[in-house]
């Protein structure tokens, strides 16, 4: 019954794989986090700076995600080096904290088999390659709506972008995510399945920019 003992201990085991090889994926998914729903649902309870009021964060940039057809990578082996505290702290002003610059490079970023800087070059670009509608920043007060209706203003303000190329989230009845598929040259792209799931509700939380 050895057998046995080795294979229950091998079926407990992650059921995600890390570590893959650095430069080998698919395309990339840019996600961009709502911050007054991320701060209502975990920034505050961190007492993140992103989160204190006048900072005026809209969608920040969560990250650009190397992706498969099906699944992604993570913490691949670089032999890249890290970056410095200078520059992810000059990243903060689109990711919204240096600390999430940083995570994204550790976990996202080593990923794509590009150096520190390059990585953060053409996450950038893909954050200023997608028009955020103005509107959403000028709501005065949280309003609850279909979650189909910020994407319908994304596609709008976005002529190039088809609705299954981008995906809303949300997390505890709120709006939390705008996702992108691109290419790996930045050109938009259909998303695989397991990244097109839209979040289907209709009465979803939109808290306003502080």
């Amino acid at each position: 019954m050895r057998w046995l003992a080795v294979l229950l201990i091998c079926l407990s085991g992650p059921a995600l794989a890390e570590g893959e090889r650095a430069g080998a994926f698919d395309y990339y998914v840019l996600a961009l986090s709502w911050t007054p729903s991320w701060c209502a649902y975990e920034g505050d309870a961190r007492d993140s700076e992103q989160c204190d009021p006048g900072q005026g964060f809209g969608f920040t940039l969560h990250g650009l995600w190397p992706q498969y057809e099906a699944g992604w990578p993570s913490y691949c082996p670089t032999v890249e080096r890290a970056p410095s505290r200078a520059m992810t702290a000059a990243e903060a002003e689109i990711y919204g904290t240096s600390g999430l610059a940083w995570h994204q490079w550790r976990k996202h970023g080593v990923c794509t088999g590009l150096p520190a800087a390059d990585y953060y070059r053409l996450a950038r670009r893909a954050y200023d390659s997608i028009e955020r509608p103005e509107l959403l920043r000028a709501l005065g007060r949280e309003v609850r709506l279909p979650a189909s209706v910020i994407e319908e203003a994304v596609l709008e303000a976005n002529p190039g972008l088809g609705p299954d190329m981008v995906t809303v989230t949300c997390q505890d009845g709120r709006i939390a995510e705008l996702r992108i598929c691109l290419t790996r040259g930045l050109e938009p792209r259909d998303c695989a399945p397991d990244v097109r799931r839209d979040c289907t509700a209709t009465d979803a939380l939109f808290p306003p920019v502080r």
